[in-house]
């Protein structure tokens, strides 16, 4: 009966005006019969003339009447209801999302147990939001929970609310929530899911020129809206989701009652990109030799969408070679074209091709050697991306900060081209440009933001006005920052000097086979004795790893997770 009720309510203007239609084509035919045969014609032959003019003009008043009086520029789109039928995701598709999870099935049970939390005088939490880097499934999560809660669901993106016309922003909430309220009487709850929260959730800004008027006014209709105060109270759960931190949302929105409860999704760790790995490879035909834990490992601080466009991208490459399944080749061949670019061959001098083969071998021997965090996984001298060539390393596993330690790694690493160029030929080139910022980004930061100069001198200092500095503080300063540099160059000079044998070897096989995968790379340090051991993947029962920290010169806030690309050098 509730059904049947709340569609009288929605199509009761439908109705009513077919009704009357029906009655006067009735009345029409009555009255043409009555008439003589003359009159009845004459009739007949002005019908479809005023039929023209009538349709005419209800159609431009109907026009000006939604326009201006009745808000008609802030109707829904007719996609934002999804039918529960249509969802088809549950828990189990979420992947990747373990922790998030177990609090998302929270809701689940506050939701199905509303009768009995109702009955002990409790409420259902009103809000929810998602926070979290893109592509990691906030979107699926609450499409999960209104599947597995078997509520109806609505979605829009905070984009939809924003026009260039005063007030159809806040129109378009009232008239969400007024279809959220009639679904909630209909099957007991209903959940609205705003994607992209922030551009109308943003902290209000007011000023005399009536700047960011629209984004205010659809944010206070929200923060009525979710207040609830109707005679009634319908079960209606709010889910926003947003790639910023929530310090950019309005305080008042994060205010108990409205998006109170927060579930913070982060990049998967290696056992869930394992898992990953395996639930989107059933989607493809693939080799069952293909080795799961190395892919894991070579794709740290990916997210699930990243790794699915891998799966997709292995795919077509399978296919352009004319094969009928994919393997591993395939998939690390995806992650370069996606990390790196599109491979292609420039055709380069002897000596040119040569300085660049020194170049990347430089950075290959010192991160073996030097870096305590990271594995090298591929050099190449095919240009990718606009570089020369490249020396693709990842993480062999994820961390929540850098030490000291790693940074100056970092540091070796990027300066190591140059002084392979230096021993090689007495001069360097102009290759060395995006290695040396990367290098100065990362001293300035050590000795201005992170207090690891070395001389005794703490503090944030890029926290500080530039007037507020003294220009001898400016001075010891960038001197301590050029003292990690000329160190750093130094030991890395001291490594390559000692391992020139190495050098010439690894820039000898880059010369004749343009690239050298994780394997051939380790087979070489192998028969010189200096091989490492495997690093071995994490167990199914070890804690959840960490995640790598940003880049320096960009860390996230506290309790924000960064979004960063995949390290390389050049």
């Amino acid at each position: 009966m509730r059904k049947i009720k709340i569609f009288f309510i929605n199509h009761w203007v439908k109705i009513t005006v077919i009704t009357l239609l029906i009655l006067l084509i009735i009345l029409t035919w009555v009255g043409l019969a009555s008439l003589e045969s003359f009159y009845r014609n004459l009739t007949l032959s002005t019908i479809p003339l005023q039929l023209l003019l009538t349709g005419l003009n209800a159609a431009v008043f109907v026009y000006l009447y939604m326009a201006v009086m009745q808000g008609g520029f802030g109707k829904l789109k007719k996609g934002a209801q999804i039918k529960l039928e249509d969802v088809h995701v549950s828990f189990k598709d979420c992947i990747g999302l373990e922790n998030a999870k177990k609090e998302a099935m929270e809701v689940v049970q506050l939701l199905s147990d509303r009768a009995r939390l109702k009955k002990i005088g409790g409420k259902i939490i009103k809000g929810l939001l998602m926070v979290g880097p893109p592509g990691c499934g906030k979107t699926m999560l609450a499409k999960a929970i209104s599947t597995e809660a078997g509520i109806p669901f609505i979605s829009m993106a905070g984009s939809e609310f924003v026009e260039v016309f005063v007030g159809v922003g806040a129109s378009r909430v009232r008239k969400l929530f007024s279809k959220a309220r009639q679904l909630a009487y209909a099957h007991g709850a209903c959940i609205i899911f705003i994607d992209e929260l922030d551009v109308i959730g943003r902290g209000r800004s007011f000023n005399a020129f009536g700047g960011g008027e629209e984004t205010n006014s659809t944010q206070n209709q929200l923060l009525v809206e979710m207040d609830g105060l109707g005679a009634k109270e319908e079960n209606v759960v709010v889910i926003g989701a947003t790639n910023a931190g929530e310090e950019v949302l309005d305080k008042a929105l994060l205010r108990p009652g409205r998006f109170d409860r927060k579930i913070y999704i982060d990049k998967p760790n290696l056992k869930e990109r394992e898992d990953l790995f395996r639930y989107y490879m059933k989607k493809v035909q693939f080799d069952p030799n293909i080795d799961f834990p190395r892919l894991a490992r070579k794709t740290v601080q990916k997210s699930p969408a990243d790794i699915m466009n891998i799966v997709k991208e292995s795919a077509l490459i399978a296919t352009r070679n004319k094969r009928d399944r994919v393997e591993y080749h395939d998939l690390s061949e995806a992650i370069e074209r996606i990390d790196l670019g599109v491979a292609h061959i420039l055709t380069m001098s002897l000596h040119e091709r040569e300085a660049v083969a020194y170049h990347e071998t430089g950075h290959l021997i010192s991160l073996y050697h030097l870096h305590p965090t990271d594995d090298v996984f591929k050099a190449s001298i095919i240009s990718r991306g606009g570089a020369l060539g490249v020396v693709h390393h990842t993480p062999r596993e994820e961390l929540y900060t850098a030490d000291r330690n790693k940074l100056l790694a970092d540091i070796q690493v990027a300066l190591s081209g140059y002084v392979a160029e230096k021993i090689k030929y007495g001069v360097t080139s102009s290759g060395v440009s995006s290695d040396f910022q990367k290098a100065m980004r990362l001293a300035h930061a050590m000795v201005w933001r992170l207090g690891m100069g070395g001389d005794g001198i703490l503090g944030d200092y890029t926290a500080l006005a530039e007037h507020e500095l003294s220009e001898s503080m400016k001075q010891k300063l960038t001197d301590q920052v050029q003292s990690i540099l000329s160190g750093a160059a130094r030991d890395v000079e001291d490594l390559l000097k000692k391992e020139w044998t190495l050098v010439d070897r690894f820039a000898k096989e880059l010369l004749e086979r343009n690239e050298l995968e994780y394997d051939d790379i380790n087979a070489i340090f192998a028969e010189y004795g200096k091989a490492r051991s495997p690093v071995l993947p994490a167990s199914a029962g070890s804690a959840p790893a960490a995640v790598e920290p940003a880049p320096i010169n960009t860390i996230p806030p506290a309790g924000v997770p960064g979004d960063h690309t995949p390290p390389t050098v050049s």
